[in-house]
């Protein structure tokens, strides 16, 4: 005990300088502590305690002392562990639930055979007491000229139960020391962008700003981005549980096979995006079957488009299956591919037997002769489509037949687009038979085909024959029509006064023809009948004058009016009045009223010059052929 208390002193008269000024200054200096002068023991680098004596002899007048209700008693003497140092250097806190253990202290235990009163203090408040008594010493030498042992004691304990008074160690906050592990808790990212940004950095691609600050809009418009195969996988890792987007765009990115299987994978995870957009991808034949079982198990993709995928007749089986057994797809775009006749026999029957696509674009394609008319059959057998795209194909004749037959049993089509698929005058015809019977249909559009007028103007006489006709647009564009239409489409009018008309515009009036001099008719008919200019004017001359007057010459042209009317061969020459008189004026050289022969010679030696310069003047003007 004396030992103990030899080293423990108390600096009355050099009081220790403060560092700096303690946040719990109350005004109410305290004599300073010195740390004892023996060697410190070993630190345990989990914990240091230290000892708060109380002694039983020390009036218990402070205040603060009667505040402090964290200090307990524990008269049971401190276990001591294996490892720990001895007794007498060394005593223990207990640990105060709801704190976390702070660094303490080690003094001598030699006056806690009094009381030992156990705490927990932190670093900041060992710091914060510590500038306190050192900032206090000085008020508390004032006075004091006894150094005597009791004095020491009691300063010392004074010191300590302040500095607890003012400290909270309830407040987790208010602990700060080296022991402390700060929690390293990560939130997951429900937006996708990080998984999407690490995903890149694993691939090596360049992140897709555009994606980043539009992933959570419903409808993201990726088109034309050049992602690649790399650039859809990231994309599709985010993707994949985006609960935002319900209408993707990527047309146009050049995915591949490989990026379209990425996409696959995608849609089995996500169950909110509806509308599907993969055209001019080149995604080809090997990721046909992935798309079409993702259209049979996807239950809520409604819209896809696939055009200009390079799909042929090696992908049809594939879209034929999807087309048979999905329930969810309303609208599937299959245009700008390469699906030819073979394509056309197998997706024919899918669609007799579909029960759920209402919409679907075939055009752009290559279906002609047998896979037209099975295409047609399986529009007369659907009960559920209302509008198909068949345009820009090569149904020609044939299909034009199947189209009628699929107008008269189809009960439920609304619109109908069969533009540029060569079908003539008298296709549309055919077609017109099944429309006169129709009473679903309401678009037709048969634009760029070469059925001139006369084709649309069978489809309006076909109208009118039907008077339960409902429909309400024509489409005839780029096909010229003529008067006689325009007279049968104003009777359409007054049967469906609401129905709409787009047609090439009215075909030019005919062109006058040229003018023949009746020269050339006299020349001509003289070289037809080989004959010789004597001859030709004996015909004329009937008394054999050599001149022949006006009077002689019409009667002659009379005569010869009446032989190519009764189909005699005498003559010819098929001359108006007006021509006539002209020829008259053409041969009268000397204008006395009569043509003599040497006027007739005359007149067709010089019209046989004008001719060959004219003929060289044509000559001159053709183009001349190419020459390698």
């Amino acid at each position: 005990m004396m030992d103990a208390q030899k080293n423990l002193t108390v600096s009355r008269g050099q009081p220790k300088e403060s560092k700096r000024q303690c946040r719990h200054h109350h005004g109410k200096r305290k004599p300073s502590i010195e740390e004892p002068t023996s060697p410190p023991s070993p630190v345990n680098e989990e914990s240091v305690s230290v000892d708060i004596l109380k002694l039983d002899d020390r009036p218990t007048t402070s205040s603060s002392e009667k505040r402090s209700p964290l200090l307990s008693i524990s008269p049971k003497p401190v276990s001591r562990r294996p490892d720990s140092r001895p007794s007498s250097t060394r005593s223990t806190f207990e640990h105060i639930p709801g704190t976390r253990p702070a660094s303490r202290r080690t003094v001598p235990e030699s006056c806690g055979k009094h009381l030992s009163t156990t705490s927990t203090i932190s670093r900041s408040s060992n710091r914060s007491r510590k500038s306190h008594a050192d900032s206090s010493s000085h008020g508390l030498n004032r006075g004091q000229s006894s150094d005597s042992d009791s004095d020491h004691e009691e300063g010392k304990v004074t010191t300590f139960e302040h500095d607890f008074n003012a400290v909270d160690i309830t407040d987790e906050k208010a602990f700060d020391t080296d022991l402390e592990v700060e929690d390293q808790s990560t939130t997951y990212d429900h937006t996708g962008k990080t998984a999407y940004i690490d995903t890149c950095k694993k691939l090596g691609v360049v992140p897709a700003s555009y994606f980043l600050r539009h992933m959570q809009d419903r409808h993201l418009n990726m088109r034309h981005h050049g992602l690649g195969p790399a650039g859809m996988r990231a994309l599709a890792e985010s993707l994949s549980s985006n609960t935002s987007v319900l209408e993707l765009d990527l047309s146009d990115n050049w995915l591949g096979a490989q990026g379209g299987l990425a996409v696959c994978e995608m849609l089995k995870d996500n169950c909110f995006i509806t509308e599907l957009n993969l055209s001019d991808n080149r995604l080809g034949t090997g990721c046909a079957p992935h798309l079409a079982q993702i259209m049979q198990q996807n239950v809520t993709l409604t819209h896809v488009t696939l055009s200009g995928n390079e799909f042929d007749d090696h992908s049809a089986p594939y879209f034929a299956e999807a087309i048979l057994n999905t329930t969810k797809v309303l609208y599937l775009n299959l245009s700008h591919n390469s699906f030819g006749d073979v394509s056309g026999t197998i997706l024919g029957p899918a669609i007799a037997d579909n029960s759920c696509i209402k919409e679907l674009d075939l055009s752009w394609n290559c279906i002609r002769r047998k896979g037209a008319v099975a295409i047609t059959q399986g529009v007369k057998n659907n009960i559920f489509m209302k509008k198909i795209d068949l345009s820009w194909n090569g149904f020609g004749l044939e299909g034009a037949i199947g189209l009628q037959d699929a107008l008269k049993g189809n009960s439920v089509l609304e619109e109908l687009d069969i533009s540029n698929n060569r079908i003539t005058a008298e296709g549309a015809v055919i077609i017109g038979k099944g429309l006169s019977v129709n009473e679903t249909l309401t678009t037709l559009k048969m634009g760029k085909n070469p059925m001139q007028s006369a084709g649309c103007y069978g489809i309006c006489a076909a109208i009118l024959r039907n008077p339960n006709c409902v429909l309400k647009v024509i489409d005839f564009n780029d096909i010229l029509v003529n008067k006689d239409f325009e007279d049968v489409f104003k009777q359409v009018q007054e049967q469906i006064p609401d129905i709409q008309l787009t047609h090439g515009g009215m075909e030019p009036p005919p062109k006058p023809k040229a003018k023949v001099h009746p020269m050339v008719k006299l020349v001509n008919y003289i070289e037809k009948h080989e004959l010789r200019l004597v001859d030709f004017f004996n015909k004329f001359d009937k008394d054999g004058s050599m001149s022949v007057t006006h009077e002689e010459f019409v009667e002659g042209i009379e005569t010869a009016r009446e032989a190519i009317r009764k189909n005699a061969q005498e003559t010819g020459i098929k001359l108006s009045d007006g021509e006539i008189e002209e020829l008259l004026n053409e041969l009268d050289r000397d204008g006395d009223g009569e043509i003599n022969y040497n006027e007739l010679v005359v007149s067709h030696v010089d019209f046989q010059e004008k001719r060959e310069q004219i003929n060289t003047v044509l000559t001159v003007m053709q183009p001349r052929p190419m020459t390698t």
